[in-house]
């Protein structure tokens, strides 16, 4: 391939990945899944006009690394000290069961030579996919029926945050066990090691750009530092504690969160994801998808990686809620606002891909599981809104 032939296939990409993404939008889909068809289209498997280049795939790896800076800067520490204990106990239970439920369903299905095989490895990463929430969908359902700041949909909020940072770490477990060198001690170490060093190079860190900010308040020096800082992070993570990268970005992200002008790091980040890498990130993903090999047997694993997804999650964070003295009905809520899927167990499933611990035909179960997710959420949440007592509902201030 030529140099310049690169620009072709960034223009292609750009354009498909926008056109779909839109397409996607109208009938009411995360505008991602939109991108990862168009990606799918584009691809080998179909038009055979963008081929998954080394360079698209380290321009995908930014792309997932500043979506998960972004997804550090959109963290509200304040609300997830307020609603932290109960939101912790049920993001706990939101991780556990789907990642167990996950893992014995391969095994179920595709069979496991013992607890110490690759497949094993792989029937917990399907677990590990499993775990991942993403809130966006039932953010905008609450916020359209006015319980975004009630107490069951600051919880969901809360619940999804810690969800996440316990996905990522268990993301960071089952990639260290890939390495069957790599005991189980040493990969705690690392770990809390990791996160000894966030917290004292996160705190002066956060002095730094506080003072930076105060001095020079909403100038592009504070993004682009910010930038820095999100890469560092990603780097010093794999390269140094043999954590994944992504771990390091959200870290970053969580270190400026709370700085005065973190929505405005936020906002130049996203322009840089939103026009260039968050397109190839998401279409690479079609790049990848492989359906050349997708079979009936897939076909009936898809379904029921579906359900177990949907139902793990349901029951994990409905029975915790309930145990936290919530009424049926919001532990119900709670349980359905949980269950949605999108960007990080594409962010999750694309990892895995990375390092060889799935293959690329499973993406269409995870596709699968997004769109239905995505579709079912808001059609279960206002059916359930719809169902409590009016003196219930009522969102608080």
């Amino acid at each position: 391939m030529q140099t310049y032939d690169i620009f072709k296939s960034l223009a292609i990409i750009i354009v498909f990945a926008k056109l779909f993404g839109i397409a996607a939008r109208r009938v009411k889909a995360p505008q991602v899944v939109g991108e990862i068809v168009a990606g799918l289209i584009i691809g080998p498997s179909v038009l055979g006009w963008v081929d998954n280049t080394p360079f698209i795939s380290q321009m995908a790896e930014i792309g997932v690394i500043l979506l998960m800076f972004s997804a550090g800067l959109g963290t509200d520490l304040k609300e997830l000290k307020r609603t932290g204990p109960i939101a912790m106990l049920i993001a706990c239970a939101g991780v556990f069961v789907p990642l167990v439920g996950g893992t014995a369903y391969y095994m179920i299905f595709y069979g496991v030579d013992s607890l110490s095989s690759p497949d094993f490895i792989e029937a917990v990463f399907v677990g590990t996919i499993m775990t991942a929430t993403s809130v966006s969908i039932t953010v905008e359902t609450l916020k359209e029926l006015g319980f975004l700041k009630s107490k069951v949909g600051t919880t969901v909020m809360a619940a999804a945050i810690i969800d996440d940072v316990i996905g990522i770490i268990v993301l960071t477990f089952v990639i260290s066990f890939r390495d069957p060198s790599v005991k189980l001690g040493v990969v705690c170490f690392r770990t809390m090691m990791f996160f000894i060093f966030s917290i004292g190079v996160g705190f002066l860190t956060y002095k730094l750009f506080q003072m930076i900010d105060r001095k020079y308040p909403h100038t592009r020096r504070i993004p682009i530092a910010g930038l820095a800082l999100c890469f560092a992070m990603a780097y010093i993570a794999e390269e140094i504690f043999g954590i994944a990268d992504i771990t390091g970005a959200y870290v970053a992200g969580i270190i400026l969160c709370s700085i005065s002008d973190s929505d405005y790091i936020a906002r130049k980040m996203d322009i840089n994801s939103y026009m260039l890498f968050g397109p190839i990130f998401f279409a690479s993903i079609g790049l990848k998808t492989d359906l050349a090999d997708f079979s009936v047997s897939l076909l009936w694993f898809s379904i029921g990686f579906v359900l177990i997804a949907l139902l793990a999650k349901i029951i994990g964070c409905s029975l915790m809620a309930k145990l936290c003295r919530f009424s049926v009905l919001d532990s119900l809520i709670c349980g359905v606002g949980m269950m949605t899927r999108g960007e990080v167990a594409l962010i999750v499933s694309q990892k895995g891909l990375s390092v060889g611990l799935i293959s690329p035909v499973y993406f269409s179960s995870v596709i699968l599981l997004i769109l239905v997710s995505s579709i079912a959420t808001p059609v279960l949440l206002k059916f359930l809104f719809s169902k409590a007592p009016k003196e219930e509902v009522i969102a608080e201030d």
